[in-house]
């Protein structure tokens, strides 16, 4: 060990996605001197894959109800958003002459939808603030002096940091980096970690083979989900999901995956009703399916009185059959409460966000400081807190970048 290639580092950050950098820039702002490091040969890279369809910044929603996204974590990530929320999140693009607006859903996007001219432009400004970026330098832990042990292209480093800043990702996207390779590391050091799961994910649900090679891919909008929470209580949202070949996904499984996820790990399946025909009250769907076919198929039967064709009737021939198909009473009730048996999330490794992580007790709240490494900061999705899709997981990231990257300052100020 003692061998190694040495780098002294004030301050090092260890990630280069949006937490990370974002950590990074607070504290070269603050006359630090940092040194960052990212595994891949270039940083952002999730951040730009998940822009292509168009970047979601964040989210129009006002507080609190946008804290109240973050579910059993809301008290605590929205302390970080009193110190950069989504208001503060478009002033900080604008600085980069990033305009954004905010689309029809309430999300806010570039208003080029583009990731990569911010991107390119805020590294630019890193590199010259004096921000010394370290690629191909994958974090291996820690020495048993305390320096950071970096694997590159050219064999193994050591670095020895006044302070770091973790922000190494969750689980999802490994392709990327974030592999969730650092648990063991951490815990090791006695960090308490939850278990990372998927989050904002499909799931299977076991179709046929002739419906799943004939509907695949096939969209299903409108819809409204119907649910039941924990204490009972019914709940329903209106949105689109998307039939795959083991199941089902999309932003309306998305939204509801973290309580789907939950009821499985609990009960070993969760069922998910669907209305098939949003806007047809029960009764007058039954007189129109009673009315005579004549010579009519019933698929012919179900397009022309209840609008009922293609994906969604397939469905109705998956969960019924054909001979309860012909019972006007059972088909009317399915078509506004088709039952969907989950029997388990897709792998961590498809999902587009994960849970679990550093647990936000592990941390001091007011600085994001591992309690037992003192010096050592988490931020970003590598913390045990979640949220949907919509530009809300982006927001958490910054905001947590900023509240470990001011801990950061701190400490250093004191040591």
């Amino acid at each position: 060990m003692s061998t190694l290639p040495q780098l002294h580092a004030r301050l090092a950050i260890v990630g280069g996605g949006p937490a990370g950098l974002r950590a990074a820039e607070v504290a070269r702002a603050a006359g630090v001197d940092v040194d960052l490091f990212e595994a891949k040969g270039s940083v952002g890279r999730k951040f730009l894959i998940a822009g292509k369809g168009g970047l979601n910044l964040t989210h129009g929603e006002p507080r609190p109800a946008f804290d109240s996204r973050y579910g059993n974590r809301a008290r605590e990530v929205g302390a970080w958003l009193d110190d950069f929320d989504g208001d503060a999140l478009r002033e900080w693009a604008r600085g980069f002459g990033i305009e954004t607006y905010i689309g029809t859903s309430g999300r806010v996007f570039p208003t080029d939808r583009k990731a990569a001219p911010l991107l390119r432009g805020w590294v630019r400004r890193l590199r010259e603030d004096g921000v010394r970026f370290h690629v191909q330098h994958r974090w291996l832990g820690w020495r048993d002096d305390g320096a950071l042990r970096f694997a590159t292209s050219d064999g193994e480093i050591a670095v020895h940091a006044d302070a770091t800043v973790l922000a190494l990702g969750g689980g999802s996207w490994p392709e990327l980096g974030s592999d969730g390779a650092w648990v063991p590391v951490l815990q090791s050091r006695e960090v308490d970690v939850a278990p990372l799961v998927p989050s904002n994910c499909g799931f299977d649900i076991g179709w046929s083979e002739h419906f799943a090679s004939r509907h695949a891919g096939a969209p299903l909008k409108p819809v409204i989900a119907h649910w039941h929470d924990d204490a009972g209580r019914p709940h329903e949202l209106q949105g689109e999901c998307v039939v795959t070949q083991t199941g089902i996904e999309g932003s309306l499984i998305y939204t509801l995956s973290a309580m789907l996820r939950d009821a499985i790990a609990a009960h070993g399946e969760a069922t998910l009703e669907l209305d098939l025909a949003p806007g047809r009250e029960l009764h007058r769907l039954r007189a129109d399916l009673e009315k005579p076919r004549g010579g009519r198929s019933l698929t012919e039967h179900l397009r022309r009185q209840a609008g009922i064709e293609g994906v969604k009737a397939a469905l109705l021939y998956e969960v019924l059959g054909k001979e309860a198909m012909l019972d006007t009473q059972l088909l009317s009730r399915t078509i506004k409460r088709l039952p969907l048996r989950l029997l388990r999330a897709r792998p961590i490794a498809e999902a587009i966000s994960s849970a679990g992580g550093v647990r936000l007790e592990a941390l001091d709240a007011g600085t994001l400081m591992l309690r037992t490494i003192p010096g050592v900061f988490c931020a970003g999705e590598m913390l045990d807190w979640e949220a949907p899709t919509g530009g809300y997981l982006l927001t958490a990231c910054y905001a947590s970048g900023v509240r470990a990257g001011r801990g950061a300052v701190e400490w250093l100020r004191r040591v």
